[in-house]
């Protein structure tokens, strides 16, 4: 029976899905398909694409960053200067209607802009911060909202781990990709604090400030505080700072930061062999995750390139249904907000990018603006019902008393919110675009 390209690339993707749901693993799902469906098509030849895939990737020399920041993020939350920082947000925010929780979400751009990865912020969210909420007196839906839609900033503020496979798939500069993603990841973290400021004016009981004996303190202890932020603050100038005045590489930035995290939890004299086993444990299962999922989607990218399935999406979605750039575009989006209620970012990312990215260059699109676009569309995805990411993972970590039904009930505020920065960046590129082009001019 012959079949025509477009038919084995429908056929090759809903395989794909279908082994998703078996339970399998993402890289194994996406591999094995890849790999059986290149022999299948070209003979034994075709068997060779996993092997070229495998040594892309190993050539590929920004991917050292992966593993050298997740050991950064994890030694940071490991040695307890998360907990610290949380300390000083606790005093200084405490007298604010909700301050708390705006405090939460100041700890959360911290740690996404030492870590890169939401699992890292959703865990020190709901260790530290979500007890002292709730022994507060906050409101247990409006906090579980808080923590979940913070979180999810740290695939977005650089130095983004998702960016870095984002930018691999879309041949992108990963610098220019993450200096593009801290201006939209600062508003919506702007955006949070002003719904929950307003919310908790509104209504009070949501955020009760902290009473005024505990606030009262006199202002050099305040400023001795202040100290647990001097130490995340140092470490993202030395990586970022030195990167972006063109003093190191990528990589060289990505060895300072997890160099400086160590030192960091020296000085503090919290380093063990038993947390410095740990930590690495974590980075190195983080890791090997990461990069079989990278493997299996260059694998499967070049089957689909092999097919030809980006011209034929170009011919449908042009030509036969003589749909605009921006209507194209925007059921991209909507795309990923559905495959998002039950897949995670990496999936959504390796499954539809061979065939979305060269598509919206086509289009006439910055890839860069778009790999800000993504990522935006992937936190709202983490945290829109019915099985988004986030969601899980907070139940997984909350106390008995919040349950599922509560963790569904919070997400919708930050959920519209994040739609309407989407669509504000969408609107307006220059947000994401502004500062790489103005860092790269130099």
């Amino acid at each position: 029976m012959n079949l025509s390209y477009e038919m084995i690339a429908l056929l090759l993707f809903f395989s794909m899905m279908m082994t998703m749901l078996t339970g399998q693993r993402v890289f194994a799902a996406i591999g094995f398909v890849g790999v059986v469906a290149a022999a299948a098509l070209w003979g034994t030849g075709g068997t060779e694409l996993g092997f070229s895939a495998s040594m892309k990737l190993m050539k590929w020399y920004p991917m050292l960053t992966l593993p050298l920041f997740i050991f950064m993020g994890y030694m940071l939350s490991e040695s307890g200067i998360a907990e610290d920082l949380y300390k000083a947000f606790h005093v200084w925010m405490g007298g604010l209607p909700g301050g708390l929780a705006v405090g939460t979400i100041g700890l959360m751009v911290v740690i996404s802009a030492m870590n890169g990865l939401s699992v890292a912020g959703m865990a020190i969210g709901a260790t530290i911060a979500l007890p002292e909420l709730l022994r507060r007196g906050y409101d247990k839906i409006m906090v579980s909202g808080v923590i979940q839609a913070g979180s999810s900033l740290g695939i977005l503020v650089p130095p983004s781990v998702v960016l870095v496979l984002y930018g691999m798939i879309a041949r992108q500069p990963v610098g220019k990709l993450w200096v593009a993603g801290a201006l939209p990841g600062l508003m919506l973290a702007a955006m949070f604090v002003i719904y929950i400021v307003i919310r908790c004016r509104m209504n009070p009981a949501l955020g009760p400030a902290l009473p005024k004996e505990e606030r009262d303190m006199p202002l050099a202890e305040k400023l001795k505080l202040l100290r647990a932020g001097i130490i995340p603050f140092l470490i993202f100038f030395l990586m970022m700072g030195l990167f972006l005045m063109g003093v190191t590489s990528l990589t060289e930035s990505a060895a300072i930061g997890a160099l400086s995290a160590l030192v960091a939890a020296l000085v503090k004299r919290r380093l063990t062999w038993k947390l410095l086993n740990r930590t690495m444990e974590q980075t190195l299962g983080i890791s090997c995750m990461f990069m079989w999922i990278i493997v299996a989607a260059l694998c499967f990218g070049a089957v689909f390139d092999g097919l030809g399935a980006v011209r034929a999406l170009e011919h449908l979605l042009l030509e036969k249904w003589e749909l605009g750039p921006w209507e194209i575009l925007i059921l991209m989006q909507i795309s990923y907000i559905i495959m998002g209620t039950f897949l995670d970012d990496t999936a959504m990312l390796v499954i539809v990018a061979p065939l979305y990215v060269p598509l919206v260059g086509h289009l006439g699109f910055d890839l860069v603006w778009y790999g800000v676009l993504y990522t935006i569309t992937c936190q709202i995805a983490y945290m829109t019902p019915p099985f988004g990411y986030n969601l899980f993972l907070m139940r997984a970590m909350a106390p008995p008393e919040i349950s599922l039904v509560d963790i569904y009930r919070s997400v919708w505020p930050f959920v519209i919110i994040m739609i309407i920065g989407l669509a504000i960046v969408t609107a307006f590129p220059q947000i994401a675009l502004w500062l790489p082009n103005l860092v790269y001019a130099r």
